[in-house]
């Protein structure tokens, strides 16, 4: 009975990520919204607080943010197994699109249908990233200090083009002494 579980959980692990990687346009940013439907609201792998520290967690690490975030959320939900079949279920539906478009993208990437469904793909993509930023930042953005960390990772990116890497760091080194009491006399501050 426990393994036939194991395997459903194999099963739908692979099975959610082919979604999450099926349905995801314009990179790692825009597979939040599927993330959220998939691990938060349907199968209850995660929460949104969680799934945002796996998402920095998968950006800080070397590596597509996409593949990182299914072998976390795998590994965490079966164990190595569970780590193979997510990543491979994010992983199977570029290897089939990529395939079938670099074989038929020299006779179609000219024609102006086709450039402009690309335009539109964009612009939906970014409604899709600004979505997520909103609904995820509602359970991030909690305290003060949360604002000011986000709006100076904010403007270190847009205006000065820093790294995400020093961000991600230098967010974890605030996090760590606020939050961490350090700053609020030996008491745990509230992200």
């Amino acid at each position: 009975m426990a393994e036939t579980n194991y395997v459903k959980k194999l099963a739908a692990l692979y099975g959610a990520f082919f979604k999450v990687g099926l349905f995801t346009f314009g990179g790692g940013y825009a597979m939040l919204p599927m993330l959220q439907k998939e691990c938060v609201e349907k199968h209850g792998w995660t929460d949104d607080e969680e799934l945002l520290d796996v998402f920095a967690l998968a950006q800080c690490t070397p590596g597509i943010i996409a593949v990182n975030t299914a072998t976390f959320l795998g590994k965490k939900q079966a164990g190595f197994l569970g780590a193979v079949f997510a990543t491979l279920g994010v992983i199977t539906p570029s290897l089939v699109i990529i395939s079938l478009i670099a074989a038929l993208l020299k006779n179609f990437a000219d024609i102006p249908a086709v450039r402009h469904a690309l335009a539109g793909v964009r612009v939906a993509v970014t409604g899709l990233i600004l979505a997520s930023v909103f609904k995820m930042g509602r359970n991030a953005l909690k305290h003060w200090l949360s604002w000011v960390i986000a709006l100076v990772a904010f403007l270190l990116v847009a205006l000065f083009g820093t790294s995400p890497v020093y961000i991600v760091l230098g967010a974890a080194l605030a996090g760590y002494l606020f939050f961490g009491g350090l700053w609020t006399g030996g008491k745990e501050g509230d992200a």
